[in-house]
């Protein structure tokens, strides 16, 4: 009785060939300024409650750096390995409308001009910048492969 082989299913030739095409989009000049662009949203959204002064509202600060830091380890993420992580893509755009929402749903937050300003801007660019990284992965390829 023979036993038969599996070869893993990371070394599908289909899984291989839609990674590379994930990380040949990631490569372009625009998908790696938007993930820059992320990571610096992320990083500063992350320190905005320091940087605007609102660091004495301890809940809309907490969520800030939570919200920043995984914004930029997302950004990181699509930045080194796009065709492994661009399933988590969808998460960016909902950070960036929480952070838009999170100084009026936010428990205990007596809210200022510049802390909304602050947190809209960051969510709107992050919110915008995500939404691109999620279409990264969903476009077509521009030209066919031939068969293997």
């Amino acid at each position: 009785m023979s036993t038969p082989t599996h070869t893993p299913i990371h070394t599908h030739p289909d899984i291989v060939a839609l990674r590379e095409r994930y990380d040949q989009a990631a490569e372009q000049p625009v998908a790696q300024v938007a993930d820059g662009l992320m990571l610096l949203s992320g990083l500063y959204a992350a320190a905005s409650a320091w940087i605007i002064g609102f660091s004495g509202q301890t809940s809309l600060t907490m969520t800030n750096l939570v919200c920043g830091i995984a914004v930029a380890l997302l950004a990181l993420a699509f930045g080194s390995a796009y065709g492994r992580t661009h399933g988590m893509a969808f998460v960016a755009p909902l950070l960036g409308v929480w952070m838009i929402v999170s100084p009026w749903i936010v428990s205990g937050v007596d809210t200022t001009t510049a802390m909304i300003w602050s947190n809209v801007v960051v969510g709107a660019v992050v919110c915008v910048l995500g939404l691109g990284a999620a279409a990264v992965g969903m476009r077509r390829p521009t030209r066919l492969q031939p068969p293997r």
